[in-house]
């Protein structure tokens, strides 16, 4: 698929939202925004789920940072391509942002783009990428505070990963108390909890992105 961009996408966020949202739906490509605080385990995530998937499905990543590119490599050593966006102390994508990457894609021939954000409760949560959809992330060290002190993120957000659940023996999150958090923030929301390290919990949430995949297909 060739992609043009005009001048004037690029300075209005949601013509730009507009635009990207179009370009993923002529290819039939699921886009999925992975957003979280820093070190709730984006990354460590995205290499599993890039593992699981990539033997039936095309895969590629838009990866979001202040600086460095040290993400990046760890997901293009797992054979995906992966374009760098460094936003020198921006502390969200957007959608004029991520449409500068696309035309490095091939969209018609990938079938999953995921974007990495970066690693902020607050920004990311008020900005469109065109993305089909929000997912956020929070590891069980960060506290059950974190649901009800962000509500923003949560309200926008259309699942919410539990990370880290390995963890629990050892720290005070409460499974349930954050289950209830997100049902009085936002009852329409997906809830899952997971360890993106040991593998418990990722089934499901291989499940859920597929189930997305079904659904963008038959638009």
């Amino acid at each position: 698929m060739k992609i043009t961009l005009q001048e004037d996408v690029l300075k209005d966020q949601k013509k730009a939202a507009a635009f990207n949202r179009d370009l993923y739906q002529a290819s039939h490509t699921l886009v999925i925004n992975l957003m979280s605080s820093p070190g709730a385990g984006k990354t460590t995530l995205l290499e599993q789920t890039i593992k699981a998937l990539r033997e039936e499905f095309t895969i590629a990543v838009i990866e979001g940072d202040l600086a460095t590119d040290r993400d990046a490599k760890r997901l293009r050593s797992l054979g995906v391509q992966t374009v760098q966006i460094n936003t020198v102390g921006g502390c969200h994508l957007d959608a004029r942002m991520v449409a500068k990457t696309l035309p490095q894609f091939d969209l018609s021939q990938i079938d999953i783009l995921f974007i990495e954000n970066i690693g902020n409760l607050v920004c990311p949560s008020g900005y469109d990428l065109g993305q089909d959809f929000k997912v956020v992330i929070l590891s069980v060290p960060e506290g059950n505070d974190k649901i009800p002190k962000y509500p923003v993120m949560f309200k926008r957000t259309d699942l919410t990963i539990i990370n880290k659940v390995d963890l629990l023996p050892y720290v005070t999150f409460n499974l349930s108390e954050a289950r209830e958090d997100l049902k009085n923030i936002h009852p329409a929301a997906a809830f899952k909890a997971l360890s993106a390290q040991t593998g418990e919990g990722m089934e499901d949430w291989i499940n859920w992105i597929k189930e997305a995949y079904q659904k963008r297909t038959k638009q």
